[in-house]
């Protein structure tokens, strides 16, 4: 069996040059989102159109050059004079959906109420995504995928390194209302946007603005509209999967409602008895209450049903967290599509410490195990013997574990060999690159074809022995 040596644990290189970069980094893109929001396109034409005219000019009486700058002067002049001057005075609310997902559209609106004097027209509305410049930690520890390719400049100074933890980081696109704001002093109007979510995750959205470009389109002002902040979940992406069926069935015990893995008594009929305090009222049995006098209630078998482990490795050291995302998304599509009415399925993981959180009848919801896989994130120490604990603690209840594992080493092979070695029936999908898979066992996903191997999996999962 070919298995990866543990992966290491990676220290933050937090000093020289690394933190003198990100300062850099980081005060540069703050400048450049502060003008790239207020000059449009137009304004940034017109500005290099002005540097040329400027160069072309020097020494020379050239009356088109000089016309050509006193024009191009004069329009930014007045544009960014007139842009500054323009005002607004709004209040708005969200409209937004409990749940959005990741890579698809979402549309909502805006209530606005204009508060100021006269009228506002040619104005169009903005939310800001939040600030997605990368922390010091996440900048020293992630590398850009191929980046051991580039020249040694490149790798040096990590800009595009930057660059990528920047787009990676930025939570949603758009954001933009297509309607143009026309709206007189106290009057409201209900402003459509859409943005589209890039990643999984809580976005606080605190930043709406109205933008007032000038009558040339050069600049545009961008005055905050008092709204409450809003919280949007958005789930992971999830793929399609096939007509499954995991490993165990329905089983009867005598555990009574103490037993979590039980729905109700809604099994077979077994007889008559007296009341007790709590039955409940559909269960009396009328007929002999009115023939002996006394309240009587049927008696039923309890009915249990399978109760299924979803077990998510959170433990990502590969630099990118690529796999790990992959990985995310897989759990989050298992739990959207294992019937949460006739079994129970506890999703366990590790963040910071193990959690468990159970959905089916009578508990939660399956959006809730989503809405709990939107807000993990990943483990830079291996932390197996607490998740092994905390599955063991509930081996008994459990029908069968899924475990999707975020690459394949010895640790994790350790990992599931406690388990199998203490009687829980496990099903691995392991996700990673097709040099690393050697002999692994279970079911083996390609990165970067998730969607392919899932399609493959078989109907009947086997148990991993």
């Amino acid at each position: 069996m070919k298995i990866a040596p543990p992966a290491p644990v990676i220290e933050s290189p937090a000093t020289g040059l690394i933190a003198k970069l990100h300062w850099i980094y980081h005060r540069s893109a703050g400048l450049h989102h502060f003008l790239s929001r207020r000059c449009r396109p137009a304004g940034i034409t017109l500005g290099v159109v002005l540097a040329l005219a400027t160069c072309l000019g020097l020494g020379q009486s050239l009356t088109a050059i000089n016309q050509l700058f006193s024009l191009s002067l004069g329009m930014l002049l007045i544009g960014c004079a007139w842009a500054m001057l323009r005002k607004a005075s709004l209040e708005g609310k969200r409209e937004l959906p409990r749940f959005a997902t990741a890579g698809e559209t979402l549309h909502y609106h805006v209530r606005i109420r204009h508060l100021g004097s006269g009228d506002i027209r040619r104005a169009w509305l903005s939310d800001t995504p939040p600030d997605p410049r990368p922390s010091l930690e996440d900048f020293s520890i992630l590398r850009e995928p191929g980046e051991e390719e580039r020249n040694g400049f490149d790798r040096k100074f990590a800009y595009f390194r930057w660059c990528w933890l920047l787009l990676g980081n930025l939570s949603f696109s758009g954001g933009f209302s297509k309607k143009e704001l026309h709206i007189k002093h106290g009057q409201h109007d209900r402003i459509p946007l859409e943005l589209t979510p890039l990643r999984r995750g809580v976005i606080r959205l605190d930043d709406l603005r109205v933008l007032l470009p000038d009558p040339f389109g050069l600049f545009q002002r961008c005055r905050k509209v008092a709204a409450p902040a809003a919280l949007l979940t958005v789930l992971p992406k999830r793929y399609p999967l096939p007509p499954l069926e995991l490993p165990g069935s329905a089983a009867f015990k005598i555990s009574g409602e103490a037993n979590t893995n039980t729905i109700g008594t809604s099994g077979e009929f077994v007889g008559l008895r007296d009341y007790r305090p709590g039955d409940p009222l559909r269960q009396i049995h009328w007929k002999s209450w009115a023939r002996l006098g006394r309240p009587i209630v049927k008696e039923l078998e309890d009915t249990f049903y399978p109760r299924y482990g979803l077990i998510v490795d959170t433990h990502s050291c590969n630099r990118t967290d690529h796999q790990f995302e992959e990985c995310i998304s897989v759990a989050a599509s298992f739990a959207a599509t294992i019937d949460t009415s006739a079994s129970l399925l506890d999703l366990m993981f590790i963040k910071d410490q193990a959690h468990r959180v159970t959905a089916g009848r009578g508990l939660e919801r399956s959006e809730k195990l989503l809405e709990v896989l939107a807000g993990v994130t990943p483990e830079r120490h291996d932390n197996f013997q607490a998740l092994s604990r905390l599955v063991l603690r509930h081996r008994d209840d459990l029908t069968s574990c899924l475990i999707v594992f975020n690459g394949w080493n010895a640790l994790k092979r350790d990992f599931l060999r406690t388990l199998t070695s203490q009687g829980v029936a496990c099903v691995p999908i392991i996700i990673g690159d097709e040099e690393s898979r050697g002999s692994a066992p279970g079911y083996w996903l390609d990165s970067g074809n998730i969607a392919q191997g899932l399609q493959r999996l078989p109907r009947n999962l086997a148990i991993s022995p």
